[in-house]
């Protein structure tokens, strides 16, 4: 019987596990998704307000976004100053529990920090006053001019150069008018009321305007892009006041024209009529 000798290799025989585990992907880490996060933070957020359906209403936008992050700088300067007051001038083991140094004034810090906020303030209140100008600007020979008269509990818009009026149904269903405005062009809105107080209000347009009786207010607007817009009464003026909607209906110039000459001279039309 013969013995045959075996001698070990060391790793003969054995898997390679490190061979065979599958090579991991380079992933996103987190570094990644915190600058995806912010960049998305800077240029997207607009704080719970629409982005302006108007070119007036772009501006409010812009003028609202700046204060939310005026504030924000403020308060995050703010809090920086207490938290590194708070780790800076913490009581240590070692102390033996004297007063520090006491400063009675410090008139560079104080000169900073009255003049910093009070240029602060004087920054946001020029811009404010430009926003105004801006959203409360009505040019002398506007594209289209339309009134709005706010009734209980409905709206009526007149076009005085096409002699054709749209107006709301009261009644079961209530019906809100539906009107069209160009895109791109200047249109001018006059309000009227015959009763009550009513407000003109569109959210998509980040605009809302009282509506009151023996008193006419003025404005326009621009709309940059075609889509439809809801409107309605936000002031509480009585029973029917939820039912006071309407629509916008933003088409280009063309189509605009065509609506336009469909109801050219046609006086007062329901809105359960119009296309």
């Amino acid at each position: 019987m013969r013995l045959v000798a075996q001698v070990a290799v060391p790793g003969a025989g054995r898997p390679d596990w490190h061979a065979m585990a599958p090579r991991r992907r380079p992933g996103i880490g987190p570094t990644t998704i915190g600058a995806a996060s912010l960049a998305l933070l800077l240029g997207a957020c607009n704080f719970g307000m629409n982005p302006g359906g108007t070119t007036q209403g772009q501006d409010i936008n812009g003028l609202y976004r700046l204060l939310f992050w005026t504030a924000i700088g403020v308060g995050v300067t703010v809090y920086a100053l207490i938290l590194w007051s708070i780790v800076r001038y913490r009581r240590r083991p070692d102390d033996d529990g004297s007063l520090p140094d006491q400063t009675r004034y410090h008139v560079p810090l104080e000169i900073a920090y009255t003049v910093i906020p009070v240029m602060i303030v004087a920054f946001l209140f020029m811009m404010t006053l430009r926003t105004e100008d801006r959203v409360d600007a009505v040019v002398p020979n506007p594209a289209v001019k339309v009134t709005a008269v706010g009734f209980r509990w409905q709206w009526r818009f007149e076009f005085p150069d096409s002699a054709f009026s749209i107006v709301g149904v009261n009644g079961s269903p209530t019906t809100g008018p539906m009107i069209e405005l160009p895109v791109g062009q200047t249109i001018q809105v006059t309000l009227q009321a015959s009763d009550v107080i009513h407000s003109f209000f569109v959210p998509d347009f980040n605009f809302k305007r009282d509506d009151i009786p023996g008193r006419t207010n003025v404005f326009d607007i621009t709309i940059p892009r075609a889509g439809v817009f809801r409107g309605e009464c936000a002031e509480l003026c009585g029973i029917g006041h939820a039912d006071m909607t309407f629509y916008i209906r933003a088409v280009s110039a063309a189509e605009f024209q065509r609506w336009l000459a469909a109801n050219q001279g046609k006086g007062l039309i329901e809105s359960a009529s119009t296309g």
